[in-house]
This record gives C-alpha cells, sequence and structure tokens, in this order.
C-alpha cells in the first residue's frame, strides 16, 4: 500500500516490499474477528483494545484444527497476524505519539517492511472441533488473517 501522504522526516524504501519476490511462503491458518471494522476507530494498542472490551473470535480453517490439540488449559496465547492495510514501504516513520523520527524496527506499528501482527492474549474459550477460540480483547480489523498460533509459557516467554 505504497503512496499516501508522508509526515515530516519519514522515509521510504527505494522499492515496495509487497510487490518483492520473497522466499517466505506463508499461508494462513484463519482469521480473527474483532468488533473493528476500520482503521480509524482501531486501537493502536493491545492495552487499549483490552481497555475498550469487546472481545474477539478466532476461526481456525479446517486443515489447521489438528493442531489445536494440547493448547486446552493454557491461559494464553501468542498470535502472529497479518496487518494487510500497512504501508509497507516506510522505514523510518514519525508517530503521531512522537515529537521526531524513528526507524520503524523501534517502533510497535503496523507500518513496516513485513507487516505482521503480535499479540499475547487470554484465552476464554476453545471449541478444536469448530475451530473456534474466543479471546479477550485484539488490536486489529475484523477479518485480519491469522498467521500462528504459539502457546504462552511464562517460564519462557517472560522478560527477566
Amino acid at each position: 500500500m505504497a503512496g499516501g501522504d508522508l509526515r515530516e522526516g519519514e522515509v521510504t524504501l527505494p522499492f515496495d516490499p509487497a510487490a518483492a519476490e520473497g522466499d517466505a511462503r506463508l499461508v494462513f491458518i484463519g482469521t480473527i474477528a474483532s468488533p473493528w471494522n476500520d482503521r480509524a476507530t482501531c486501537p493502536h494498542n493491545l492495552r487499549e483494545a483490552r481497555e475498550r472490551g469487546g472481545g474477539a473470535t478466532l476461526f481456525i480453517d479446517p486443515p489447521y484444527r489438528p493442531g489445536l490439540v494440547g493448547l486446552d488449559g493454557k491461559s494464553h496465547i501468542v498470535l502472529l497476524y497479518w496487518l494487510h492495510l500497512a504501508r509497507r514501504d516506510i522505514i523510518v516513520a514519525r508517530p503521531n505519539h512522537a515529537d521526531s523520527t524513528r526507524g520503524v524496527f523501534s517502533l510497535r506499528s503496523p507500518v513496516r517492511p513485513n507487516p505482521i501482527g503480535l499479540a499475547t492474549v487470554r484465552m476464554l474459550a476453545l471449541d478444536i472441533e469448530t475451530g473456534r477460540i474466543e479471546i479477550e480483547a485484539i488490536d486489529c480489523l475484523d477479518g485480519t488473517a491469522l498467521i500462528d498460533i504459539k502457546p504462552y509459557l511464562p517460564a519462557v516467554d517472560a522478560a527477566g
């Protein structure tokens, strides 16, 4: 989604990563149903999503549902999802909350060469047969593609 207005000081790549050929061959394993239907009202982060409430549901496609076995009993899961409407050509950005520019790898913004969202969420319910997972909250648009699910393991994942 290259093009459009840039904020003062922002720098774009000399190419559009969305058009570049690469070696990653991702498959989407399902979709995320969230209460957020447009970018203007979508929360900027998971903390904001939790504060605003609404919950969300993951729908896992049938071929991937056996991969959910063993996830029951976990309190939290880590999600990776594809932020399909994010620009991919900006490499130095000027966030609304900052008074200077920053490299995208120092930001949590979806604007980056590979717009992959990451969230650790509380799992409320799991139905392996239907591939349905209810979660507390999420900070992405309704219909966002889900890339992966991992169990959150406090002994491994908590920062030391």
